[in-house]
């Protein structure tokens, strides 16, 4: 009995010795691999433990993965945790073990806010119950599960924080690249306005306004493929280009050819790109425009609507554009130009409707005197009143501009 006793005491004493050490080193921030050696020669170093498997789910393919291996079962065998297991939530003891699992007797589930993060299998030696001791192992498992689990949320937190802060930087610069000041009024020659609605904090659209001399000037709308900070990024390459271009006096071809050219290097033919470029030259009364698969603008003149879709297609995903086509409309003095992203036309309502160009073109119909910003602002409350409980599954951007020459 006193034997027994002593063994007992012993035991307790060496559980002692393990928690202080394992608390320490949880302390003292050991790598998770630190801690997963702590335990597997914890439980080891039991003369009631011949065997023993750790199996710990991954998170992205929430399959349970082998991180402590320890005894004489096959290792092969054991490398994968049989499914039949994973259907316990409770300690128990393992009857019918699956081919290369005999060697483990009992098998206990640690869970953790009602998820099994993990399953430890234990395999017990004959005639030594005296060292044996299932809730001591469950709990050391425990601590050592929750220990590990809470560095993966310090991690996520510290990946989540720099997400948010280079997403805060990006969208900072996004708005930077966006014309400070277009030009816009009633009583000018040129009326430019424009409504932007990222669907994230940040977007993949784009819209420009350069002045290119004092009769000239380059209106550009674009949408890049992909979303967040990516499609940002590949945005503000993409601008830079077009303005740097656009001031050195260089022609729409090859600006567009040039465009192409960076955005494959940049992207690597995994994002593209689909653009609108008019030119305007208010002393010839000469517009000059490309398409690069884009949804055709709407233009207004003469008392008539019509799509401006001469052009090429889209941007980044040839290295050499398959076809190019400037568009040119002379003799102009008053017209209207409505560009706008998919974003705005593929917004869908409850009944799983898209908006649609039709709806659009009738609203422009019937709008075509308003003023740009009321015109803007009533196409936005049209969208919002039409996608009903339906979220925005885009960026939005539309851009508008009024020609008048007996203005200048």
């Amino acid at each position: 009995m006193a034997n027994n006793m002593q063994k007992r005491l012993m035991l307790k004493e060496m559980q002692l010795e393990s928690l202080f050490e394992t608390i320490s080193a949880i302390n003292a921030n050991k790598s998770e691999e630190d801690l997963y050696t702590i335990y597997k020669l914890t439980l080891s170093s039991n003369p009631s433990i011949t065997n023993l498997a750790l199996y710990v789910i991954d998170e992205d393919d929430q399959v349970y993965h082998r991180f402590v291996n320890y005894g004489t079962h096959d290792n092969q065998l054991t490398q994968s945790l049989p499914p039949i297991f994973t259907e316990l939530e409770v300690r128990a003891p393992i009857t019918n073990p699956p081919n290369g699992f005999t060697a483990f007797d009992t098998i206990i589930p640690i869970k953790h806010k009602n998820d099994v993060l993990a399953y430890a299998l234990v395999g017990s030696a004959e005639g030594r119950d005296d060292f044996k001791d299932e809730s001591f192992t469950e709990a050391l498992t425990n601590i050592i599960l929750v220990a590990i689990e809470n560095k993966k949320l310090a991690r996520k937190e510290e990946v989540q924080k720099e997400m948010k802060k280079q997403l805060e930087i990006a969208s900072h610069v996004q708005h930077m690249l966006f014309p400070k000041e277009l030009p816009y009024g009633e009583d000018v020659p040129v009326s430019v306005h424009a409504s932007y609605m990222p669907h994230h904090s940040i977007g993949g659209d784009y819209y420009d306004y350069v002045k290119l001399s004092d009769t000239k000037f380059l209106m550009s709308i674009a949408d890049v493929s992909g979303k967040g900070a990516p499609a940002a990024l590949l945005m503000s390459n993409f601008q830079g280009t077009i303005r740097a271009m656009a001031r050195r006096g260089t022609d729409l071809e090859h600006i567009v050819n040039e465009a192409n050219t960076q955005i494959l290097e940049s992207a690597e033919g995994e994002s593209f790109i689909t653009a609108f470029f008019m030119e305007f030259d208010l002393s010839t009364g000469i517009l000059r425009y490309i398409n690069a698969g884009h949804n055709p603008p709407f233009m207004y003149r003469n008392g008539q609507f019509e799509r401006l879709e001469i052009g090429t297609t889209i941007l980044g995903s040839f290295p050499n554009l398959p076809f190019l086509e400037i568009g040119e409309i002379d003799n102009l003095h008053q017209f209207f130009v409505f560009g706008f992203t998919d974003g705005f036309t593929e917004t869908y309502n409850d009944e799983d409707e898209e908006l649609g160009d039709e709806k659009l073109q009738e609203f422009l119909e019937a709008n075509i005197d308003f003023q740009q910003k009321e015109m803007h602002e009533n196409l936005i409350s049209l969208l919002n009143t039409f996608k009903g409980h339906q979220a925005y599954a885009d960026d939005i951007t539309l851009l508008s501009c009024k020609i008048d020459l007996e203005k200048a």
